[in-house]
This record gives C-alpha cells, sequence and structure tokens, in this order.
C-alpha cells in the first residue's frame, strides 16, 4: 500500500494494452480449445506468455529484466498468506469430511432447509458469517463448503449455489469493519472507517435486496428432489457417518476465534486439528477405512488423519450419488489453484514493472470530464486492474492513488472513491478466473468461474449500482466548506 505506482514516460497507452490484448486474445483461444479444463494448466501457461509480451513491451521502453522480476517477485510475496490459506482449507476440508463434521452439515441443511428457500437462505447465512468474520474467504471455505454439498444433494445446479454462496460472502466482506479491503478502501481514499460503512450501505443494500429477490425467484422455479429422494439422502449419510450435533463444535470454535480476530491461518490451523481429533473419536471405522488397518492404533490413526489431510480421500456410501460429494482433495487438490495465482502474479508484476498499470489508470483518469465520468473512469480502472493485475488489492490502491486527487478536485468527500473501490474493485475480482479471488473462490468451492458467473449476481450489480447513483446524483456526498 506504501509503495508507489511506477510510471514510466517511455510508455504509451496503446504499448500498455498490448499485453491486454495479447493475454485476452489468448485466453479466448486457449478456452476454446481446452473449454472447461483451461484452469488445468493450458490458462496458466497462457497467463506466463501474457507476462512475455509485457516484458518485450516493457524491454522495448527501457525497463531492465531486474526490474521486472524485482515486481514479480514482490506481487509473489504479497500472496504468500494467501497461499498458505489455500492449503490449510485443502487440509480442513479432508479433516471436516473423515470427520463426519461437513456431512453433520450437510445431513441437517437437508432436514432444516426447505429445497424452494435455500438459495435466498443460502445468501443470508453467508453474509451473516461473512459480517462476523470480515472474510468471503474463510466463509467460502466453511460455511460455503456444507452449503455446496447441502445444494448439491438437494439437486440443485453447482453453478447456482456457488453465486448464492458468493454473493452473501462478499456483501457480508464489504459492510464488516473486520475485512482487510474495508479498511483499505477509506485508508487509500482518505476517509473514516465507519464513515466509509455507512456510506457504502447506500448501494450495497439495494443491490443485496435485489440479490435476494431474484435468488427468490430463482429458487421457487428450480425441480429439486422431492421429500423421498431427500429421505433417501439422510438415510445413507446415516449409514455411512456417526451424525451428532457436537460436530458442530468444530466449525464454531473456528468461526469463535475469527470473531475475536485470531489470523485466519491460525484460526485454520486449530479448525484441521480439531477436526483430525474428532475424526479419531467420532469416525473411527472410517479412519481405518482410509488406511486399510484391522485396528485403530495410534499409528493407523496417524496415517489415516494425514491422508486425509493432503491428499485425495473418498468415503464411500451406499448412495452412489453422494460419492462425488463425500470427497476431498486435501491439501494437493490446492495445488492448481496455488499454481495459477503464481502465474498471474507474474502477469501482474511485469505489468506494474514496466509502468502499463499506472499509465492505463491515467488515461482512465483524463477521461473524467463530469463527475459521473469520474465515477465512471474509477469503476473502469478497478475493472480493468482485476483483469490485468489479477489481484483485488491492487484494484482498489493503484485506482485509489490515482483518483483521490480528482475527487478532491471535484469537490467530492473521500468516501465517494472509497465507496467507489468497493463496488467495482472488491466484489469484480471473484468474476475473474486468473484473479486471485476468482481462483480461490473455484479452488475451493469445485465450481468454475464461468459456471457461477452469471448467478453471482450481488458481485456484478454492485458496480452497476455505484454509476446508477452517480449519474443521479443520489447521495452523491460534497467536500464540507
Amino acid at each position: 500500500m506504501e509503495e508507489p505506482i511506477i510510471q514510466n514516460k517511455e510508455l504509451n497507452i496503446w504499448e500498455a494494452l498490448i499485453p491486454v490484448f495479447a493475454l485476452v486474445g489468448m485466453l479466448a483461444y486457449n478456452v476454446y480449445v481446452f473449454g472447461d479444463d483451461a484452469l488445468s494448466g493450458s490458462n496458466q501457461f497462457i497467463l506466463l506468455m501474457g507476462g512475455a509480451v509485457a516484458a518485450i513491451v516493457g524491454f522495448y521502453n527501457k525497463v531492465s529484466y531486474k526490474q521486472m522480476i524485482a515486481e514479480v517477485a514482490d506481487n509473489i510475496q504479497s500472496t504468500t498468506e494467501a497461499i498458505l490459506i489455500l492449503l490449510f482449507v485443502g487440509a480442513l476440508a479432508g479433516t471436516w469430511l473423515i470427520s463426519g463434521v461437513i456431512p453433520t452439515m450437510i445431513y441437517y441443511g437437508l432436514k432444516i432447509l426447505h429445497p424452494n428457500i435455500f438459495l435466498p437462505a443460502t445468501v443470508v447465512i453467508c453474509a451473516i458469517i461473512s459480517i462476523a468474520t470480515g472474510s468471503s474467504w474463510t466463509t467460502s471455505a466453511t460455511v460455503g463448503i456444507a452449503l455446496i454439498g447441502i445444494g448439491k444433494a438437494i439437486g440443485l445446479p453447482l453453478g447456482m449455489v456457488a453465486g448464492a454462496v458468493l454473493s452473501g460472502a462478499y456483501f457480508g466482506d464489504k459492510m464488516s469493519p473486520l475485512s482487510d479491503t474495508t479498511n483499505l478502501a477509506p485508508a487509500m481514499a482518505g476517509a473514516e472507517l465507519f464513515t466509509h460503512i455507512r456510506y457504502m450501505a447506500l448501494t450495497t443494500v439495494p443491490s443485496i435486496t435485489i440479490t435476494l429477490i431474484a435468488f427468490i425467484f430463482i429458487g421457487l422455479a428450480q425441480q429439486t428432489s422431492g421429500a423421498t429422494d431427500t429421505s433417501i439422502i439422510l438415510a445413507s449419510i446415516d449409514e455411512s457417518f456417526y451424525i451428532s450435533g457436537w460436530l458442530f463444535i468444530v466449525p464454531i470454535v473456528v468461526i469463535l476465534l475469527i470473531i475475536r480476530k485470531t489470523k485466519p491461518l491460525i484460526a485454520l490451523l486449530i479448525g484441521t486439528l480439531l477436526g483430525a481429533v474428532f475424526a479419531i473419536i467420532f469416525q473411527p471405522e472410517i479412519v481405518k477405512s482410509i488406511t486399510g488397518a484391522e485396528s485403530l492404533s495410534f499409528q493407523s490413526a496417524y496415517k489415516g488423519v494425514m491422508t486425509a489431510m493432503t491428499v485425495d480421500t473418498a468415503i464411500e456410501t451406499t448412495n452412489a450419488d453422494l460419492n462425488d460429494l463425500f470427497s476431498s482433495g486435501g491439501m494437493a487438490g490446492m495445488l492448481g489453484t496455488i499454481w495459477l495465482i503464481l502465474c498471474a502474479m507474474v502477469f501482474g508484476g511485469v505489468m506494474e514493472a514496466i509502468g502499463a498499470l499506472g499509465r492505463i489508470s491515467a488515461a482512465l483518469l483524463k477521461m473524467a470530464k463530469s463527475i459521473f465520468g469520474l465515477f465512471a473512469s474509477t469503476v473502469a480502472s478497478c475493472l480493468a486492474l482485476n483483469v490485468t493485475a489479477s489481484d483485488q488489492y491492487l484494484a482498489i490502491v493503484v485506482p485509489g492513488k490515482m483518483f483521490a486527487k480528482a475527487y478532491e478536485d471535484k469537490g467530492l468527500a473521500p468516501e465517494n472513491l472509497s465507496r467507489t473501490l468497493e463496488d467495482s474493485g472488491t466484489v469484480t475480482s471473484v468474476l475473474v478466473p486468473w484473479n486471485t479471488c476468482g481462483a480461490y473462490q473455484s479452488g475451493v468451492l469445485g465450481v468454475p468461474v464461468v459456471d457461477y458467473f452469471f448467478y453471482a449476481i450481488f458481485n456484478y450489480i454492485s458496480p452497476f449500482m455505484t454509476l446508477l447513483f452517480a449519474a443521479f446524483r443520489i447521495k452523491i456526498k460534497q467536500l464540507a466548506s
């Protein structure tokens, strides 16, 4: 946040856009050829190729190889916590599966949540958890995984359920004073935190209201599994796992830790270890079956939980439809997502080093002749940086630095800028497959971005809502004279 935006007077706007056009073109062709398998590795290489194009532009404009590598290193270093969180999420998913935590959440969810209200209920549940924790990532990694499982068991399309999870999670993330992006945006704009949150509610509440109404109608239109099918599923879960309300202790402990501002890595580690302990206590037969041991000893218990944490684990049930549901990739299952993040950071780092990000933002700023134009330029800048820099923090920091003076010159209070940064930078990051947020959420929920994109209603309504308010001058706060 404290680093200056790199400016390169040698670089013109068209040169800055060459890597962007090249990347979009290569990704489009790659997805056409590989389809849903594009994220299995080919898109990652395309991001490196985009970085290579940016590097060629940089060499032409007198940027050294050393400068580019240094910026790439800084970018990758900034993702260290995200990568570790992903690894712990993989481990947590494994122990929560074999301990029966996820099956228990699915079991009781099937009994309580009626299929027709499941989608709006998912939005509300994820919003509450995300406000309490301040983290959309933690919300999707805990209750989000369970809700995906319930949705699959009911027979809802997973993209639809993931869209509801992310809509609620990002609403809560935006409105929580515990959220890093909610603190970052006013810090960059020069606004006060709680003033920012109150002002942001003006656009965020209408957006989430529209989202809830949409999911109510979508839910009513769905043909989901009936009572008979649900009864069969419940019986199959009951036969395969020991279902107990005591297992809710594990997710409750994790949520309480995060509410008390425990670092996510620590909370996830504790959740993983608790899951391992509960697996040995409540599901000894499953732990034995993973290792093929005849009896549960210290060695077989250790091997069973370590296997669940680190590699693929699948629990066979009497219902074939549940077998895919009760499987986990462990830490190994997250490596593809980590690979994508690292390659995205290479592209973003080179783009920053050659001054392309600063040049693109400056060009957008010049287009801001009116107040609406200023808001529109900010939104466009945030969206462009989510696509090119592949990181939501850069999509807040770079436009925040570039536009702060322009808002002041127009006589606009800084919370106008901080709200726009969140409405367009924070929430749209999850809609870009190679962005760290898009890669993370699709990896954790097991649903490709292309599948949930249309249903992440809150995430793409938000930037339109902020533009609507700007166009009609609704609640546009002026600087105090």
